[in-house]
């Protein structure tokens, strides 16, 4: 039996399916970046898509709603702030009208987009992060605590900023040696994993200043490496071997000495991006330059890492953009999407588990990471940790009006009252606050009609947003019991039979 199971290993995922959208679907003539930078040029929330891409005279990124398709005109509107080109775009898993952006230019800035997407270029950011003295090409905010965000740059230092004030918290300048390629968060955000040009992978506490372990030659090959917390406390890592051959390798933080898993691809050149869906267990790699994306389910069981599948195209990637669960269509059984960046494209692609049923599949979407925040920024910097707040996916995800939405929004009035920050970081932000107060204004329109009776109005909002939780749960509920009372009949039918000897 224990043979047997060896053999053909039960998984759900092991029939993902891969497709490519129709054409029709797709968004064309964009003029995607050619910068040389190793990163995924595309960032995807469940409202919009962004992308790098090539502008004369600085650095510029266009940004559209998730649901555009077709061909995007030539004068349609970019975030167009940064004096050099754009080297990472992320969008802030806490609001999904907030993105950052590095630049060669040394700085870092946060934007706010329109409900609707933009009308008109626009050149001010809401905040600007000044600390690095080379480029930045990393960008990682922080999974559970509300605007904190990470940054890596080209004179090997990490800062980690707090975005409301566009303050400085950390600055870890003496941890790695030579040119940072990858930085990535655990679960509750109390500390990164890094990888280096020296071929060291660092777990590092960021609020301590301090380097817990570190792990010489991960991969032996010179070319640059990736590296990913998973959710169980495990380390993915990509690079090449000495022979150049592409790896991935799966290390356990209790014990570096020896990788748990390391498998060999192909020769080819192109980094592999990993991009780790905590839901499923599963890893996608991405590689810049090929046809092909690879997936696999990360388990418990040896060889821990088993691969499952690979889509394949004719037209290599140029980069990808990777979508949170909370924008997949549960209805089609997705449980992933890639937005596959050509040279003058974007193409969806979508992964999902052939299912007959109708009912909504609980065994793919456990609870994910939802869009409140489990920490305030000044809770975190204190010394706090928390896992991330779950929601449900069964009614398809509608996300909750933000208790902390307007800290955000109007971050430079509220800093020096609730965070106790200096006047100086304060007022970073505060000459860029205005232009970001005419676009909140234009997206809600319906709700600024009944807003000025103070609240009362508001009620019947909030009731209909309750009314329309009760009733996705009677929905989910429903499916449960039907799918609960099939199977008793089922199990009744079958213990007839075996009452009447038939079985």
């Amino acid at each position: 039996m224990s043979f047997r199971r060896g053999v053909v290993r039960q998984s759900k995922f092991r029939h993902v399916f891969a497709q490519a959208w129709k054409a029709e679907h797709g968004i064309d003539d964009v003029r995607v970046s050619r910068v040389t930078w190793d990163t995924s040029l595309c960032a995807v929330n469940p409202k919009f898509i962004a992308v790098i891409i090539e502008a004369g005279g600085g650095g510029a990124f266009l940004v559209v709603p998730i649901s555009k398709s077709g061909r995007v005109d030539q004068s349609c509107p970019t975030v167009c702030g940064h004096a050099a080109p754009v080297l990472d775009i992320q969008w802030s898993p806490h609001d999904d009208n907030i993105i950052a952006s590095a630049s060669e230019d040394c700085t870092v800035k946060v934007w706010q987009i329109p409900d609707g997407g933009l009308t008109s270029p626009m050149t001010e950011a809401i905040v600007t992060l000044e600390g690095h003295s080379k480029r930045v090409g990393i960008l990682a905010w922080h999974p559970t605590a509300f605007n904190i965000l990470l940054t890596a740059g080209c004179d090997n230092v990490m800062c980690v900023w707090n975005v409301g004030t566009g303050e400085l918290v950390y600055q870890l300048s003496d941890a790695h040696p030579d040119l940072i390629y990858s930085v990535g968060w655990n679960k509750d955000g109390s500390a990164v994993c890094t990888v280096c040009k020296d071929k060291a992978l660092r777990i590092i506490d960021p609020r301590r200043n301090t380097v817990l372990k570190v792990r010489e030659k991960v991969h032996d090959g010179t070319r640059p490496m990736r590296a990913v917390f998973l959710s169980d406390g495990k380390i993915l890592t990509t690079g090449f071997s000495r022979m150049s051959e592409r790896q991935l390798a799966l290390w356990d933080t209790k014990d570096l000495s020896e990788p748990m898993a390391v498998q060999e691809m192909d020769t080819s050149n192109g980094v592999l991006l990993p991009f780790y869906d905590p839901d499923t267990n599963m890893v996608y790699l991405c590689g810049k330059g090929d046809c092909t994306i690879r997936y696999f389910e990360v388990t418990d069981e040896s060889p821990y890492v088993h691969f499952l599948s690979l889509y394949s195209s004719k037209e290599p990637q140029r980069g990808a953009g990777f979508l949170s669960k909370r924008g997949v269509d549960v209805n089609k059984c997705e449980i992933a999407r890639f937005y596959k960046l050509h040279e003058r494209k974007v193409e969806p692609i979508s992964m999902t588990v052939p299912r007959k049923s109708d009912l909504f599949q609980g065994d793919l979407y456990p609870d994910t990471a939802s869009s409140e925040p489990a920490l305030l920024a000044d809770e975190w910097i204190a010394g706090q940790d928390a896992p991330p707040l779950l929601v449900s996916l069964s009614g398809g995800y509608s996300a909750p009006p933000s208790k902390h939405r307007d800290t955000l929004r109007s971050k430079p009035k509220l800093a020096s009252q609730d965070s106790g920050a200096p006047p100086s970081s304060g007022n970073v932000a505060a000459p860029t606050a205005a232009p970001t107060k005419e676009p909140e204004e234009e997206a809600p329109q319906p709700r600024v009609a009944v807003r000025e009776t103070d609240g009362n109005a508001e009620r019947p909002k909030r009731e209909d947003d309750v009314l329309n939780e009760l009733l996705a749960e009677m929905k989910a509920l429903r499916a449960v019991v039907l799918a609960q009372s099939q199977r008793i009949e089922l199990l009744e039918r079958q213990l007839a039979r075996i009452e009447d000897g038939d079985v």
